[in-house]
């Protein structure tokens, strides 16, 4: 069983949605559908966490002009990551089913 906590459950949903990319973006999207405003330290230890895991990979970009000189760090998601949200999404339609709210 592949445990994900909350947060890097949003980080391997944004992946899923955006595909290969950098930071940048998955911050906007991780806020603009939750209205959670995310800190790139977090987001940098988190994607650092699930790549160790095997859940993302990650390359790096070419060096920009625009970044002075320093290249992007581009992630993905990969099948290890799928399934992990795949079997947390599993785990909570099956708990959802034993907690009565209202």
């Amino acid at each position: 069983m592949h445990r994900l906590g909350p947060f890097e459950e949003l980080v391997l949903l944004a992946l899923v949605r955006l595909g290969e990319t950098y930071p940048v973006p998955i911050r906007r999207e991780i806020a603009e559908r939750t209205g959670r405003d995310v800190s790139f330290g977090a987001l940098y230890t988190t994607v650092d966490r699930l790549e160790r895991k095997g859940y993302v990979s990650s390359r790096m970009g070419e060096a920009t002009r625009e970044r002075g000189g320093r290249a992007k760090r581009y992630f993905r998601i990969d099948a290890p990551g799928i399934r992990a949200l795949d079997e947390t999404r599993e785990t909570m339609a099956r708990m959802g089913g034993l907690v009565h709210v209202g």
